[in-house]
């Protein structure tokens, strides 16, 4: 099994612009078949180091994480992140 969590700092920062792109995170569910487990949240301290939403995912294998990582709901997403993010960071590792 392997966790992939991935932080997003947004360019807006407003209630608003936050919820909408959790909106776009959480619309994943149910739609790749790969995704064992998906947890979408918002930061609730908004402390200068804080990044404003968190993804995590569990998928079974590294071959089901590549294939994610193409499915067409996941490009959908990369689409809306690339319009809207600052800056991301993630990790993968095994569970």
């Amino acid at each position: 099994m392997i966790k992939h969590i991935v932080f997003f700092k947004l360019k807006d920062r407003s209630e608003e612009g936050v919820a909408a792109t959790v909106a776009v995170l959480r619309n994943m569910e149910g739609k790749i078949p790969q995704l064992l487990s998906i947890e979408v949240g918002a930061d609730i301290i908004h402390s200068d180091r804080s990044f404003d939403i968190a993804l995590v995912t569990v998928v079974a294998s590294l071959d089901d994480l590549q294939a994610y990582q193409v499915h067409p709901a996941h490009k959908e997403v990369i689409a809306h992140i690339n319009e809207v993010k600052e800056l991301s960071i993630a990790v993968d590792y095994v569970i």
